[in-house]
């Protein structure tokens, strides 16, 4: 069951830090846009990429969380870096539950060809917290890759070099 849930949790992990990362780059990308551009291009990303986000870091979380319940009696890393990834990510969640959603929620009704005056410090705040979010996942990704390399059950890592009779 365990390495079913490191599975899980690389795979749903990866897939959400490369599309946080992606998403990065696409909105770097339009720092120097007008307001009624970048309006445009936030509504069209609105219209699917929070589904993508929850779909893909609500499993990680679980998956994490199983790990986490699998490794509880031992001490370590072996416990420690799944910790650590839930929390990342979780502090991702609620990031994006107090600082994200409530600006695209904003967004969404914005007027394309007139959006607010202050929609420029509306995009920074936003990509300020999104920056944040991505450093997360992605560390959480790579804590989640780490403690999947050290969780070979039944081997020790020094088992190759042990000589055979």
């Amino acid at each position: 069951m365990i390495r079913i849930a490191h599975f899980l949790a690389l795979t749903f992990s990866g897939i959400f830090a490369g599309f946080l990362i992606a998403v990065l780059v696409l909105e770097l990308s339009m720092r120097d846009a007008t307001g009624p551009v970048y309006t445009q291009v936030r509504q069209i990303e609105l219209k699917g990429l929070d589904v993508l986000a929850a779909v893909t870091l609500l499993p990680a979380l679980i998956a994490t969380a199983l790990i986490i319940a699998a490794r509880f009696r031992e001490k370590g890393l072996p416990r420690r870096l799944p910790l650590t990834a839930f929390t990342l990510l979780a502090g991702v969640l609620i990031l994006t539950i107090i600082v994200n959603l409530p600006i695209n929620a904003d967004q969404h009704d914005w007027i394309v060809a007139m959006p607010p005056p202050d929609w420029a410090t509306a995009r920074d705040h936003w990509q300020i917290s999104h920056a944040i979010r991505t450093v997360a996942a992605t560390l959480a990704f790579v804590t989640l890759a780490a403690a999947a390399m050290g969780s070979n059950p039944g081997s020790s890592p020094n088992a190759s070099r042990l000589p055979r009779s």
